[in-house]
């Protein structure tokens, strides 16, 4: 028998967001017990972005297994000829259900979900008041409506595939209360379901309901050991938005209120996974159901003297990573790296079915059940800004910006919050050279050098 599956996704929810994983000041009891009952992978990674709106590519690989040089578009659509998990698992015999917000096209929602509700196409919004639209089995999605962004600031107009607004729903309850709908219509079907549930939090505007901020007093939240007033260089990012959304230099003041809120909306969407566990328990179907819980990507909010995830410290490119269910061992952490993008072969190794060609991402399974097989290195990138590696023992950052060249490195054992640049120091420079040696190597195994006119990267080297 196959068991269901559901796969939630948090956007901008860092790895150190959960109590049970080891922050004491985030109110977090259903993630605690889902932790308690599955598996967590301590080391999950995104490998970096394409755009400045992470997101959008990021969640391209998760539904296709594949590297985020995969398009041309950054995954704002996906090509017909690679293929997506929800399509793979209908293929297999899963009802998909498609709820929330998805952010690579209509015809790709479309090929991946055969029902759905409450569906979102796009990126950040006002939480409070969505432009959804029901499931439609033609996948046409062609009820285009316009709405101006920043009804008081500008005149930029967005158009949208919407049916309406769920006026003063938050999108985490609206979101979630689909997903509850859509658990208990399945309750009695023999056919085993994929669900993918998509929350828009806890991105920006971090609004929520007064329950949920008055849990935290941001007078008492702790600043991170990293955080600065500014970033210790420049490196072509304060035009972008999520910078503008603090004062340079970054109050501390305000990166507490900025944190209080971000736990805030995470402690919501905890609430309401409680709920969804709590139906699928009322209709008998949680010890026959696959439970996934990821994220996009991090946030820096205050971190490095950032405030977006346009970078490649830990704090935007790991993200939480658990699974619960049956066959998956209780209350253990498993250390070898993983990427989002492992999501879409291990949830095919799990239901059975195989793996389709041109997949980068790799099944977890393995290492769940305590096998060899993960991964001693990451390779990472964003835009044409950036480039990095991660091994056991370092990570190396590589900047090439119209505001300069850098590098970066960190001891990862002895500076978990990458605050000491290592990059400077003599018997840092064999390590250098050596993890560079691996960057090439890397870069060209994913074709990188010539998406990202990589030549002209690696072609300015002085410190």
């Amino acid at each position: 028998m196959k068991h269901n599956v559901i796969l939630m996704i948090a956007d901008d929810q860092r790895f150190d967001t959960i109590h049970a994983l080891g922050n004491p000041q985030i109110i977090t009891p259903n993630f605690d017990r889902l932790v308690a009952r599955g598996t967590s992978f301590t080391e999950a990674f995104i490998p970096g972005g394409s755009s400045g709106a992470v997101c959008m590519p990021s969640r391209a690989m998760l539904h296709t297994g594949r590297y985020v040089t995969s398009w041309d578009d950054d995954g704002d659509t996906i090509p017909d000829d690679q293929a997506l998990l929800g399509e793979e698992l209908a293929r297999g015999g899963y009802a998909t259900i498609g709820v929330g917000k998805w952010h690579n096209g209509t015809r790709s929602f479309a090929r991946s979900f055969t029902d759905g509700g409450n569906i979102y196409f796009g990126g950040m919004w006002d939480h409070w008041n969505v432009p959804v639209n029901d499931f439609d089995p033609t996948g046409r999605y062609d009820h285009i409506r316009r709405f101006t962004q920043d009804a008081f600031s500008s005149k930029r107009i967005t158009e949208l595939p919407a049916d309406r607004i769920n006026l003063g729903t938050h999108s985490t309850d609206l979101f979630a209360d689909t997903m509850i709908e859509k658990i208990q219509a399945y309750a009695d079907s023999d056919q085993p379901f994929f669900m993918y549930g998509a929350f828009m939090a806890p991105h920006d505007p971090r609004v929520m309901p007064d329950k949920y901020s008055a849990m935290y007093d941001s007078a008492t939240i702790d600043i991170p050991d990293n955080y600065l007033p500014q970033h210790p260089f420049e490196f072509d990012m304060r035009a972008q938005r999520d910078e503008s959304l603090e004062a340079y230099p970054r109050p501390i003041a305000a990166v507490r209120q900025h944190i209080a809120d971000y736990y805030a909306m995470i402690t919501h969407i905890d609430d309401r996974v409680g709920d969804i566990v709590a139906a699928l328990e009322a209709t008998g179907q949680l010890d026959n159901t696959l439970i996934v819980y990821v994220a996009d990507h991090g946030i820096s909010l205050g971190q490095h003297g950032l405030m977006g995830k346009q970078n490649l410290y830990d704090n935007s490119i790991r993200i939480p990573m658990i699974l619960a269910g049956p066959e998956i061992p209780a209350d253990q952490r498993v250390a070898g790296k993983a990427l989002l993008l492992d999501m879409m072969p291990t949830i095919l190794d799990y239901a059975g079915l195989p793996v389709p060609d041109g997949v980068f991402g790799r099944s977890l399974l393995p290492q769940i059940q305590g096998q060899a097989g993960g991964r001693d290195e990451v390779y990472l990138q964003f835009t044409d800004k950036l480039r990095g590696l991660v091994t056991p023992d370092y990570k190396l950052i590589e900047y090439r910006t119209v505001q300069g060249s850098h590098t970066q490195l960190f001891d990862r054992h002895t500076d978990p919050n990458e605050e000491v640049d290592l990059s400077h120091t003599a018997a840092a420079q064999p390590i250098i050279a050596h993890l560079r040696q691996r960057l090439r190597a890397l870069a060209a195994a994913q074709g990188d050098l010539d998406f990202y006119q990589g030549q002209k990267f690696w072609a300015r080297e002085e410190r």
